[in-house]
Parts: C-alpha cells; sequence; structure tokens
C-alpha cells in the first residue's frame, strides 16, 4: 500500500484502545476540512493521558492540531470539538478483535491525508492503518505492565516505543533490534503544572486511592492491612470504573473499616483534585500495571505516594522527597508510617522540577527531530 499524504497542517493523532459499544449516530466527520490551518492560541496541556501528550505537543509549536480517535461499536461514529486545536473523534468498527482493523479510520485518512505523527496506544490497529501513515512518526505506548500488547507486524511499523520502565525497553530491543525507545510513560511523564494543586484546608483523610475497581489495582491488599490497623485510620476509595466496587463496598462494611468509596462513575478532574486534597498522602497498589498518571497527579496535589515495591513500572517516580516503596507485607506499617510524618515530603516541587510536561516534551523533541530526518533528510519536509 503506497503511503498517504501528510495534511497539510502539522497534525498528531492519538488512538486509543477504547471501544464505545453505544450507538452514535451523528456524523463522522464534519462538513468542513478537519485540518485547516487554527488561528487561536494553544490550549492548556489538561485532562487524562489521552489529552496531555497532544496539547503539549501544540503548546510547544509541534503541532498546530491534534486529533483523539478511538473505536465505536454501532452507529455512524462521532465527532467532538474541544476547540479549534483538538477533536475527538469516533470511528464505527465491525470487530472488536484487537488489533483494530478499523476500515472507517483507515478510509478517513486516505480522504483527508495522514497525520504529521501518530501516537497508538494499547492494544494498537491493523497494520494496514500504518502502511497508510508510513510517512508518519509513528509512536506506541502500551499504557499497562507488557512492553508491547500487540503482534510483531504491527510493532515493526512503530518509530518509537515510549516505555514505562528499562525492562520494557529491553523488551522491545528483544523483539525489534536497534528500534527507538524512550523512557518516557506518557501519564505521569506529561503531567499538568496546575490541573492538580494543594488547596489547603482540613485532611480528614489518612490516605486516598483514586484506581478502577478492578483486580489489578489490588484494592485487596490495601483492605488487608486496614483490617489490621486501628479503625481511626481512615481512606478514601475513588473509582472512575470497574466492576469490583461493590464487592469491595461489602467487604469494608463487613469488617467495619473507616473507608469511603466514591464511584463508579468517575467524577471530574477538578473534584478528584478536591478529594486528594482531603488526604495527607496518596496509595499505589497495583503491581502489573503500567507506570499509572495517578503517581504524579498526587504529587502535585502535594500528597506524597506510598507504593508497594513490586509495581513494575513507575517506581522511579518514588524518591525520598516524593514518598516510600514498601513490600505488600509491610503495607500496614508503610500507612503508620505515612500518616506520622506525610508533613516531612516535598512532592509537587519535586515533580514541578522534573515530570511536568515541559520538562518531557524537551525530551521528547529531539527524538522526533531525529526520526523525521531519518525519513526525510530535513525537518521542513511534508
Amino acid at each position: 500500500m503506497t503511503a498517504v499524504p501528510l495534511t497539510r497542517v502539522p497534525s498528531l493523532v492519538v488512538i486509543s484502545d477504547r471501544v464505545d459499544w453505544h450507538p452514535d449516530h451523528a456524523a463522522l466527520w464534519p462538513d468542513e476540512d478537519p485540518w485547516a490551518d487554527p488561528a487561536s492560541d494553544p490550549p492548556a496541556v489538561t485532562g487524562s493521558y489521552l489529552e496531555r501528550l497532544p496539547l503539549a505537543c501544540i503548546a510547544a509549536g509541534i503541532v498546530a492540531r491534534a486529533e483523539i480517535w478511538h473505536h465505536r461499536m454501532g452507529g455512524t461514529g462521532s465527532y467532538r470539538s474541544a476547540g479549534p486545536r483538538l477533536g475527538y473523534r469516533g470511528f464505527p468498527i465491525d470487530d472488536p478483535a484487537p488489533p483494530f482493523d478499523n476500515h472507517a479510520m483507515l478510509a478517513f485518512v486516505r480522504d483527508h491525508g495522514a497525520p504529521h505523527i501518530l501516537v497508538v496506544y494499547g492494544l494498537g490497529v491493523a497494520p494496514a492503518l500504518l502502511e497508510a501513515c508510513a510517512d508518519s512518526i509513528i509512536i506506541y505506548n502500551s499504557i499497562d505492565a507488557p512492553a508491547l500488547r500487540v503482534p510483531p507486524e504491527v510493532s515493526a511499523r512503530f518509530d518509537l516505543v515510549l516505555t514505562g520502565a528499562e525492562w520494557q525497553s529491553d523488551e522491545v530491543e528483544a523483539r525489534h533490534p536497534g528500534m527507538a525507545t524512550a523512557i518516557m510513560p506518557v501519564g505521569p511523564e506529561f503531567a499538568g503544572v496546575d490541573q492538580h494543586r494543594p488547596l489547603g484546608g482540613p485532611k480528614d483523610y489518612d490516605l486516598i486511592y483514586v484506581a478502577a475497581a478492578q483486580g489489578y489495582k489490588r484494592h485487596d491488599l490495601l483492605l488487608d492491612a486496614l483490617e489490621t490497623l486501628p479503625r481511626d485510620v481512615r481512606a478514601l476509595f475513588v473509582f472512575g470504573y470497574g466492576e469490583e466496587a461493590d464487592r469491595l463496598r461489602a467487604r469494608i462494611a463487613d469488617a467495619g473499616l473507616s473507608v469511603d468509596c466514591i464511584g463508579p462513575p468517575g467524577v471530574p478532574i477538578d473534584e478528584v483534585n478536591r478529594l486528594m486534597n482531603r488526604a495527607r498522602f496518596g496509595m499505589v497498589c497495583g503491581r502489573d500495571d503500567g507506570a499509572p498518571a495517578i503517581l504524579t497527579e498526587y504529587m502535585l496535589a502535594g500528597l506524597p505516594v506510598l507504593c508497594t515495591d513490586d509495581l513494575v513500572c513507575g517506581r522511579q517516580f518514588i524518591l525520598p522527597d516524593t514518598g516510600r516503596c514498601v513490600a505488600p507485607g509491610d503495607l500496614a506499617g508503610g500507612i503508620m508510617a505515612m500518616r506520622a510524618d506525610a508533613v516531612a515530603f516535598s512532592p509537587r516541587d519535586t515533580v514541578l522540577a522534573r515530570w511536568t510536561w515541559p520538562h518531557t516534551i524537551e525530551r521528547l523533541r529531539p527524538l522526533l527531530k531525529k526520526i523525521w530526518l531519518n525519513k526525510y533528510g530535513n525537518i521542513d519536509a511534508g
């Protein structure tokens, strides 16, 4: 297949592995040129891990426009604008088996041009779409513990793989010797500066755990520890989604623990920040997890983090100023230690000095430039 010409306007597309099962009969694309040159100031770098990387690239002048694409079961597709520089697009798909072979997505690229930068997350897309975007810079991040959640015929087409730990980079090298990698997990590394922030006010919870109500987040490990501690240790669980919420609530009630639960569904980011500010420290209990964005989000809200030391991606964010790692069997002791001295940490200052998006984008920029030069031989091509 011949690569599709790049759009006229420097552009970036993120393809998530979200599959929306609710029909939506909105137009698949608006009548106007989807890649028209924007005439507005760059938007703030906010939102989730889906938004912050593309918005950082816009703010840094690397691209002018970006879109976030996902797959949709039923309906004819959808489009939602988040301003003149960012949009969200859902493409109907017939078969939800990954890597996703989305014919509507491929047709859109052929009709409107390939983005200059294509970022693929998670379960990936079929080789045909990557072939159509062969002249794009193609970046991949698994957003999970496995370094590559796609078959070799898909991953062979990546120009750059963003990983969450050195062992993930080693796995990429083992499959594709010489492929460019960077330890740059998009969640914690592209943190917004003021999206999560200290608010002051009382701390009526000792700890907060913001995590999906799913088994891999290991809420049970935390509940095991809390059952051994005095009942005046207060905790708050915030679930964005997940099928375990009712079971966890029932266990909390049966044990008489001082744990409150909010969600599912999730709450807006500002409310998450407000809830974080009610706690002394944040928890991360997962093991087989990608480097979760919540690590630096807690820290930017002023909370140090207590993390289990078997987390496979993201322990690099736990420094003496930002929190502690403890063995899963020592979690109860870690909770009491953090309860006693949480105010002694300085997590926000450390994140601002290291991991907010302006720092990360300057690490990403030369990697993009090198790939572009290898493809075209000059920086202005396309």
